[in-house]
């Protein structure tokens, strides 16, 4: 794999599709994948894809990153092929683990967060359980 451009799509939908369609100017059918920092930047660049007559998630492979719910839409639609959880939610996590230190509680210098990478093989059965 080669990367063949990098620009920052500012995290929205909007500036991900202005990116995208910059680069489909630029590149066209040369561009096989796409990463994008965030399901927003995602989502905007499939939009850009599909208005420039490609099929996102086949022609164009994505992946993105925060596993929100647009983005388990896009999967079922076969339009995103994987998104890798940046969870909102670790709020108990650490929660816990600030209350440990406060209390001289001996506390790893590493603690994993709780997250995972979705695929579209159960994108439609995770949708029932996000929270965001």
């Amino acid at each position: 794999m080669d990367i063949i451009a990098s620009e920052s799509g500012d995290f929205t939908q909007a500036k991900g599709k202005e990116v995208m369609e910059g680069f489909l100017l630029r590149y066209g059918d040369k561009i096989d994948a796409l990463y994008a920092h965030n399901d927003d930047m995602a989502l905007g660049a499939i939009k850009a894809i599909e208005a420039y007559g490609l099929k996102p998630g086949t022609d164009i492979k994505i992946v993105s990153i925060d596993a929100a719910r647009g983005a388990f839409e896009a999967m079922i639609e076969g339009k995103l092929n994987a998104t890798v959880e940046c969870n909102p939610l670790l709020g108990p996590q650490f929660l816990d683990l600030a209350l440990k230190v406060v209390n001289g509680e001996e506390v790893p210098k590493w603690i994993k967060s709780e997250e995972t990478i979705f695929y579209p093989d159960n994108a439609a059965q995770v949708l029932l359980t996000r929270q965001y």
